[in-house]
């Protein structure tokens, strides 16, 4: 396994001017973290996507403070020296960057994480810049914001149009002059989000957004091939866990019918 050392926001801006791909993960979970930390992910991000990934819900919407804060705490016991960024939940930053400061205070204080990420375009500024003054590193997200789903009408590619683009392009800067440290950029074109990347000082992140960001995310249950009925064209599998458990636990049960466990081996 690589060595790493412990990540900082400084570093990342320099993984950038050094052009090194930053690759970021999602985590949910102790073991998990620990195996990708183990592997040399530079970044563990505990997304709202856990809504959908591990609990069970149409969308990231239903997914609360107290959840995110769990998980997140989760992930910081798996991998402690990894740099581990909590997601905010819709509507725990929204209302006020008051609001978000005490909640993203709590990313900080109670689940130690190294950062936040919230979703927003150059309307959410301010509050990254009340963040980031008190001393919260704050990741943006741009682009396709699954928070806006119902607005939106459903997961739609972002900036397709010359004023989406240009919106794009304000966004990022917004963020950036906010005080950002990196910007997710989510289903973007690959050419747009490859301008985007090199018209900033700050690292972006991409999700379907090409090769031209300065790094990747994705979702740990996506490249590990444990959703059966959906791949999204962004991910790619590297394994297909969802039919070596189904191999598994069809075996356990069989043996168990046909008593052929416990064996003596298993007993004491």
């Amino acid at each position: 396994m690589p060595d790493k050392k412990k990540l900082t926001v400084t570093r990342l801006r320099k993984m950038k001017q050094e052009h090194t791909p930053i690759v970021m993960l999602t985590a949910y979970d102790a073991p998990t973290a620990r195996l990708a930390d183990l592997c040399g992910v530079d970044m563990l991000l505990v997304g709202d996507s856990v809504g959908m990934a591990v609990l069970g819900y149409d969308n990231t919407l239903a997914v609360t403070l107290e959840q995110s804060l769990h998980h997140c705490a989760a992930v910081k016991r798996g991998a402690p020296d990894s740099f581990i960024v909590g997601d905010m939940p819709f509507m725990t930053y929204q209302i006020s960057p008051e609001q978000a400061l005490a909640n993203a205070a709590r990313y900080i204080q109670e689940a130690h994480c190294d950062a936040i990420k919230l979703e927003g375009n150059r309307e959410i500024a301010p509050t990254v810049h009340r963040l980031t003054a008190a001393g919260v590193p704050v990741m943006g997200h741009i682009g396709l914001r699954p928070q806006q789903c119902l607005v939106e009408g459903g997961y739609k590619i972002a900036g397709k149009t010359e004023s989406a683009a240009e919106a794009l392009f304000n966004d990022a800067r917004a963020m950036q002059e906010a005080g950002a440290f990196a910007i997710v950029l989510e289903c973007v074109p690959a050419k747009l989000a490859k301008e985007i990347s090199e018209s900033l000082d700050i690292p972006t992140i991409g999700i379907g957004a090409g090769a031209g960001c300065d790094g990747q995310v994705q979702v740990v249950n996506d490249i590990l091939g444990l959703f059966t009925d959906f791949i999204p064209k962004h991910a790619k599998r590297y394994a297909n866990l969802s039919t070596e458990m189904q191999r598994a636990f069809t075996e356990y049960v069989d043996d168990v019918r046909n008593r052929r466990f416990p064996t003596d081996a298993n007993s004491f």
